[in-house]
């Protein structure tokens, strides 16, 4: 066995980093990748703790320190079969999961060592196992005969679409858009997680004979009734899409986006579409003074998307500091390398500019005492008004549901108070046999809470037919993860 307590002789070190000025003059990821000896290097800095705290807060429950003693030893087709057997796609969690927020935030070696690396080893783990033929199609056991309709093609319903086809489900996969993976595919720059680690995913989902239907829009290309009848159940794992409005009068300057808008252009211009809106100059940054409004990680998304483009600058107005922002640290850290201006405790007052924003009067704030969300709210600042220039302003200040009930021509189905799908503790929705994960029930999240409710929604939906069905297929091939899990 491996001595995996390292961490009081080896410093905690990450792949090597492409430096500020070369990355700002691509998309590609920015990370090399671990080579075999440093990957076991840094799981080895692993303490084996008795309570690990860096499972407890992986939103999968993922094994970390077993499949981390099992790099450290070589015994790499183990640690990913571990690795994956609690996550569909550690292989897009190892790039984008914060987890600086999640499992390396919460090692216990943190304080004065630094933290096991474990999203970079879950990185290499994944990549290693592609390269050698160990990540295969799923082939079932058995065919049950019964079939499922998952609407939305992100990060919940491919990993509930995965669950089911693993218990002998036909699967069938719905989408809106041309392409598989949602935000994954259009909202997530390639500086973070690179397009083909998404088809790749794809491909092997098909060769599991997991249908895809893709330019198909429920409610206007498919009724929500067809769909219904077509299939046993239905998950609904449409994420959430609309932005949230931006608190001030803006409607009439057509330089002001929201942020999915950006990205969702920068990301079809990489994929080699035509795009309208990028190639007249209005998505595209280049040359602009841009100003983006908002303080989590779609915000980095879009200033260090920005910088690529080759913006004259790029700023960003968050109305807290620096220690109570939601995006990642690490992002930050990397935008402020790559040439991003923070403009702490500062939120927008008003535009000026006739028809389009040439300027942004911004305000100064204080954090006064906790509001309602637990979090310090931020008050204006008296004469502490000032102007901005800005030729484009980019708003991200996070998703709303859509309305799908009346979307879909479905005004059974109810909705909770936050607007996002009401679900009873088996995830059912208010209509029999329609289940919803992910965003749509949840709430705006991360990709990694969505796998999470994809892999719990795939197992009550299993259970609810089986009650229905009298299914043979034994309960223990689909469960649902508890926190012992």
């Amino acid at each position: 066995m491996a001595d995996c307590l390292q961490f009081t002789q080896r410093e905690q070190e990450y792949p090597d980093l492409k430096d500020a000025a070369t990355r700002k003059q691509h998309f590609d990821e920015i990370y090399t990748r671990f080579d075999p000896d440093r990957a076991a290097e840094q799981a080895a800095r692993c303490s084996q703790c008795g309570v690990p705290m860096c499972q407890v807060h992986c939103p999968v429950s993922n094994n970390i320190p077993d499949w981390l003693m099992l790099t450290a030893e070589g015994r790499l087709q183990e640690a990913y079969q571990i690795s994956a057997a609690t996550n569909n796609f550690p292989e897009i969690c190892g790039r984008i999961c914060p987890q600086d927020k999640l499992c390396e935030g919460n090692c216990v070696i943190e304080a004065g060592f630094g933290s096991v690396t474990i999203g970079s080893v879950e990185k290499y783990l994944t990549e290693n196992a592609f390269d050698n033929g160990w990540v295969t199609p799923i082939i079932p056991e058995s065919e049950n005969g019964l079939s499922v309709g998952i609407v939305g093609a992100g990060p919940a319903g491919l990993a509930a679409a995965e669950q089911l086809r693993k218990a002998g489900y036909e699967v069938h996969v719905y989408d809106r858009y041309d392409r598989v993976g949602g935000l994954m595919m259009y909202g997530i720059p390639n500086f973070k997680l690179d397009k083909h680690v998404v088809t790749r995913r794809e491909a092997l989902m098909r060769e599991s004979n997991i249908q895809f239907h893709l330019g198909c829009a429920i409610g206007e290309t498919l009724p929500f009734d067809e769909l219904r009848s077509r299939h046993r159940a239905v998950l609904i794992a449409t994420g959430v899409y609309r932005a949230r409005g931006l608190s001030l009068p803006h409607d009439d300057y057509d330089n002001i986006l929201p942020a999915l808008d950006y990205l969702t252009a920068s990301n079809r211009k990489g994929l080699g579409d035509n795009v309208d809106g990028f190639d007249n100059g209005r998505l595209n940054a280049e040359g602009k003074k841009v100003v983006v409004i908002g303080g989590g990680d779609t915000a980095m998304d879009c200033v260090r998307t920005a910088v690529r483009q080759g913006a004259t600058s790029v700023t960003c107005l968050y109305r807290r500091d620096r220690e109570n922002m939601p995006g990642s640290a690490r992002e930050v850290k990397n935008a402020e390398e790559e040439g991003v201006i923070f403009e702490w405790l500062s939120a927008p007052k008003s535009f000026k500019g006739a028809g389009r924003v040439n300027e942004v009067m911004v305000e100064k704030m204080r954090l006064g005492s906790p509001d309602k969300s637990g979090r310090l709210a931020p008050i204006a600042m008296p004469d502490s008004l000032y102007g901005m220039s800005a030729d484009m302003v980019i708003t991200a200040l996070g998703f709303e549901p859509e309305d799908l009930p009346h979307l879909w021509d479905a005004p059974a189905l109810q909705l909770s108070k936050w607007g996002t799908l009401a679900i009873n503790p088996h995830m059912m929705t208010s209509l029999e046999g329609v289940f919803a994960a992910g965003d749509i029930a949840r709430g705006a999240s991360l990709v990694v809470w969505a796998i999470r409710d994809g892999r719990d929604a795939a197992a009550s939906i299993h259970q609810y037919l089986m009650q229905q069905q009298a299914i043979s297929k034994p309960a223990s091939v689909l469960q649902p993860l508890t926190s012992g899990q």
